[in-house]
């Protein structure tokens, strides 16, 4: 190729990047207009054949800039605008355009998380964000500690290995053979990743004890309790908790002081996953169900969905310093030498699992500038005015029926839609058969009309149910009106 760094390249560079900046402003444009579709829908071997000008296949010779740009174009075309106004799908969407100017200078920068040395702005930033968090979730800044990793779930499994390496520090050396039977508890609605984490740590799925919750998805502490002592009497060994703040289907939030209680009396480490739920700490009128936080040993929180930061942005939080570092690092001399010029505690690549670590943090410390805490404070009780309204909406309407018949407690609100024939028949097995089809049909219609994303699913004996959640910038009342609609039409003859 004749871009940059060849000798003449300079003039084609710059043409060359200015095509895709104008391929990436009219995608946006797209992106924002409600009117135009969320995606363009292809099944798997219709991308996998080819279509007309964009072919997935690679080959021996080079093509020309001509070709790569309608191929940039033609990416974007065969893919979903998560920015859209009407993407429910996940907790994390929207598109937030300081934070995509961040994400371009990051990879413009394309440097590494793991020394100073390579990263000198990027790690001190690092340590000022996390500062600013763990004040937040109110603990002593000077005390607390954490890491930017890649995504909840890593998040996660640092929580559960750190939990454990404070319990049993000879486990690093020697591994799992030295230990008791080590179990940890999490609540039914707790995510996946717990039990992923417990897979890969080698303390086993076996080993996670799911705890029952309320009727609105909370964590009952007497059956945590319970559980605990019965693990104990089995001759296991407890050592953490983990709670959850903003569960992902129902956007539950435990009892943390309860939990915390617990805790502190058999002395378990008590981690929250609040990778959801953590944005709400930034909100004066909403943090207060977070209220307990501040007593967690390890906090989750990924800034990548409440807070709508660009993909992927999260944190792990550790209250005490020094252990992510103590349990995670190998010292290795060609990376962390002691002679160095600077100071080397903002060599921060040893507290971490990874070696290579992608910048996280530039967009987030971007967006901070660009909003303050209070711009992320009004974005998020603007979420939480949106779930109240859908909420109000569907309670009127009698071909809906909400999950739970209260006030959402997040931007989560689960429903079911009945179709007329369904309407007035009791509940019954039979029904909820018929009912179980009604949301993965109406979704299907969605996603081939290009239309909106809308997740749904069962749990326990809830047959299929919408899940709608609110955080992405772009929505607005109307967006919501239309989805009403847009599920009438689509199930009413269902």
């Amino acid at each position: 190729l004749d871009l940059l760094p060849s000798k003449e390249g300079e003039d084609l560079t710059k043409c060359f990047l200015l095509r895709v900046v104008n391929i990436l402003l009219h995608y946006i444009e797209k992106t924002f207009d409600d009117k135009s579709k969320i995606l363009d829908f292809h099944h798997p071997h219709q991308l996998l054949e080819g279509l007309d000008g964009f072919d997935l296949e690679l080959s021996d010779h080079p093509e020309s800039l001509e070709q790569l740009l309608v191929d940039c174009t033609d990416t974007l075309k065969y893919g979903v605008k998560t920015g859209h106004p009407r993407y429910f799908n996940q907790l994390s969407s929207g598109l937030d355009v300081i934070g995509l100017a961040g994400e371009w200078l990051t990879a413009t920068a394309n440097t590494n998380m793991f020394t100073y040395e390579i990263a000198p702005v990027f790690t001190v930033m690092e340590t000022v964000l996390l500062k600013k968090m763990c004040g937040i979730i109110g603990w002593r800044e000077t005390e607390a500690d954490g890491i930017f990793s890649p995504g909840g779930s890593i998040s996660n499994l640092y929580g559960i290995l750190v939990a454990r390496y404070k319990q049993y520090p000879e486990i690093k050396a020697r591994g799992m053979a030295v230990l008791p039977c080590i179990v940890l508890f999490v609540s039914e609605q707790g995510h996946y990743s717990i039990k992923k984490a417990a897979a890969t740590l080698g303390i086993g799925t076996d080993n996670v004890i799911e705890v029952k919750c309320d009727e609105r998805g909370k964590m009952i502490p007497a059956e945590l309790e319970k559980n605990i002592l019965q693990a104990k009497r089995k001759g296991q060994t407890p050592f953490c908790v983990v709670a959850t703040a903003g569960s992902t289907v129902f956007g539950a939030f435990d009892p943390l002081h309860d939990i915390a209680d617990i805790c502190e009396t058999h002395k378990l480490w008590m981690h929250v996953d609040a990778a959801w739920g953590g944005g709400l700490l930034l909100s004066r009128k909403h943090s207060c169900k977070l209220s307990g936080i501040e007593r967690a040993d390890s906090v989750t929180w990924n800034p990548h969905k409440l807070m709508g930061v660009p993909l992927q942005c999260s944190a792990v939080l550790t209250r005490e310093k020094g252990l992510l570092g103590a349990c995670n690092q190998m010292q290795a001399e060609y990376l962390f030498q002691p002679d160095k010029v600077y100071n080397i505690n903002f060599d921060t690549g040893d507290k971490t699992i990874q070696c290579g670590r992608h910048v996280d943090v530039f967009k987030l410390w971007l967006m901070w500038k660009a909003k303050g805490t209070y711009g992320f404070e009004v974005q998020i009780d603007r979420y939480m005015e949106l779930a109240k309204y859908f909420y109000k909406v569907l309670k009127k309407k009698d071909n809906f029926k909400l999950v739970f018949d209260a006030e959402p407690e997040f931007t989560n609100v689960c429903f079911w839609y009945f179709p007329p024939r369904l309407k007035h028949i009791p509940k019954s097995f039979e029904r909820d058969q018929e009912l179980q089809k009604i949301a993965p049909k109406i979704k299907a219609q969605m996603i081939v009309e290009g239309t909106a994303m809308l997740s749904y699913q069962p749990c326990g004996d809830k047959v299929n149910f919408f899940r709608m959640v609110f955080s992405n910038p772009a929505t607005r009342q109307t967006d919501v009106d239309y989805l009403i609609d847009e599920i009438q039409r689509l199930g009413k003859d269902l």
